[in-house]
């Protein structure tokens, strides 16, 4: 899996959490100008949009720290919070294993935002405002006044936390609903649900914003709806993969390095081979793993002459052939591998990579029309 890392801008970590600006988040400060700037029809009001806009993200990265802290509670690694124009993203690196444990995880998003409803609203009176003198100082020709920015900022905070409790999976508010499904129903089939009604629920939502002007509430539609399929297409191959190991679908042929392999031999096995990555191996032991991406920075830094040795990580330890292929294929996408090498009593046995795991997903699902079941012991392929 390539990482997307080089498509956004780290900004600061915490508790060990990378903050990211995704590469297309100015387009959102741009528009946030142009629209509080035309209606004001000045460079005040531009200005003004800017900073609620920050203001607003701000909420969005306390929101999703929020997400982050409730995983970490439970023990789901959080690899990175990615801000984007139509949001954040706290990734996790893996489904929480109880429904209540997903149910706490998405509401502390939303509960993050209340609690800063409840901080803000001490605040009206220092200003000198009512609950209906906040609502009446917004406007989009506001000019660039601490007042005008906090009726905003509070405002949009409370919206923020509304908005994600719509129960269109994957929002905070579909996740609820999924959770509180997989308290009666199994996993596959509240998920099958929720993924249904968040896509119905991004088709209206997508159809509102295509005929009132909303651009970014058709943004936010398409990825409701697309994520929704994703998650649901993940978490269906999850539960096919209940009761098989890594000894059903591993390959024993797949290519191997010596540690003195150039990197432009490497190379040419990919092209011919389609394989991504590559065991290193002597004498049967298992010596690193090197990784397309790997084998990309290695070639453009230090050239096709390299020896396998000096590039090859020593830090990946190979599965068990009697390891859950479950598990196998969580640890796969915790350090964001394509493949990972197979051993057992410090001897390399094999490959376990996504292409064999696809092929098995698609024959469970009819989709190949050859009797034999992809469960036997493989002979080839990668």
């Amino acid at each position: 899996m390539r990482n997307n890392m080089d498509r956004s801008l780290k900004l600061f970590s915490v508790r060990g959490i990378d903050v990211r600006l995704h590469f297309t988040f100015p387009l959102i400060l741009l528009w946030a100008a142009v629209r509080f700037g035309s209606a004001g029809g000045g460079v005040r009001s531009a200005l003004f949009g800017v900073v609620v806009m920050v203001l607003v993200f701000v909420l969005v990265t306390l929101h999703e720290l929020g997400h982050s802290f409730a995983a970490m509670h439970y023990g789901v690694p959080v690899k990175q919070i990615v801000l984007s124009p139509i949001g954040g993203v706290a990734q996790l690196q893996r489904i929480p294993d109880k429904p209540v444990q997903e149910f706490v995880i998405a509401l502390a998003g939303p509960a993050v935002n209340f609690a800063i409803a409840l901080l803000l609203a001490a605040f009206i009176p220092v200003f000198g405002l009512s609950m209906r003198g906040v609502v009446l100082s917004l406007s989009d020709a506001a000019g660039l006044t601490i007042t005008a920015v906090f009726a905003y900022i509070f405002v949009y905070n409370i919206i923020l936390a509304l908005f994600n409790l719509i129960p269109a999976f994957p929002l905070d508010g579909g996740r609820v609903f999924r959770a509180l499904l997989a308290m009666k129903l199994d996993y596959s089939r509240a998920t099958n649900v929720a993924a249904t009604v968040g896509k119905v629920i991004a088709v209206m939502m997508g159809l509102y914003g295509l005929f009132n002007g909303g651009i970014f509430m058709v943004f936010i539609a398409l990825f409701v709806f697309t994520a929704a399929g994703k998650e649901a297409a993940m978490v269906k191959q999850r539960t096919s993969l209940k009761g098989h190991t890594v000894h059903d679908v591993y390959t024993t042929t797949a290519y191997t390095l010596t540690p003195y392999h150039r990197l432009e031999q490497a190379i040419q096995l990919m092209m011919l081979s389609g394989q991504t990555s590559f065991p290193v191996v002597r004498n049967d032991v298992l010596e690193g793993f090197i990784t397309r991406q790997d084998l990309s920075e290695a070639m453009k830094t230090r050239g096709g002459h390299t020896w396998a040795n000096i590039i090859m990580r020593r830090d990946i330890v190979p599965v068990s052939p009697n390891m859950p292929l479950e598990e196998a294929l969580k640890r796969m996408m915790v350090e964001e591998l394509d493949a990972i090498p197979v051993g057992e009593n410090g001897l390399y046995l094999g490959l376990l990579s996504y292409k064999r795991i696809n092929q098995v997903m698609q024959w469970q699902s009819g989709k190949k029309h050859a009797g034999k079941s992809p469960f036997e012991r493989v002979v080839g392929g990668t």
